[in-house]
């Protein structure tokens, strides 16, 4: 199993970038923690970070056929990339968004999802391990949990 993992904007200054919001782990510690629990249950993960919604889009379509399923963290894409939806939609992976923070509980503008309605699921509000239960998400799904 093969499952691409996408990171949004900004998510490279992780440590750094408000870490009352968004803790001190970094992306490359996150990113570490996917690849071995993914090697733990004999799935590859490919961790990619993009700041620019053409690079997630193109990522995403060359998904298709190549991975099994999507992690996505869309960033502030979350709140209004049609976009990026779209290109979800198109290629037919399930794919889980995650976030670091509850986005439910910032402001107003964060709490609105338009990539939510094309994903199995969301998680969020609890840091790293967030992503790592959007991993075991994609696995069960795949029925390899």
């Amino acid at each position: 199993m093969r499952i691409l993992v996408i990171h949004g904007p900004n998510l490279n200054l992780l440590g750094t970038r408000e870490p009352d919001v968004y803790g001190t782990a970094t992306l490359a510690e996150i990113d570490s923690l996917l690849r071995e629990r993914g090697r733990g249950t004999g799935a590859e993960v490919e961790c990619v970070q993009f700041n620019a919604e053409g690079a997630i889009i193109d990522a995403i379509h060359r998904a298709a056929g190549r991975y099994d399923a999507i992690v996505i963290n869309p960033g502030a894409y979350t709140h209004y990339s049609i976009a990026i939806r779209d290109a979800l939609a198109a290629v037919g992976l399930p794919v889980v968004e995650v976030h670091l923070s509850n986005i439910h509980a910032r402001e107003d503008f964060r709490r609105h999802s338009v990539i939510a309605p094309v994903c199995r699921g969301t998680i969020s509000g609890f840091g790293p391990v967030g992503y790592v239960l959007a991993l075991e998400a994609v696995l069960a799904l795949a029925g390899r949990a």
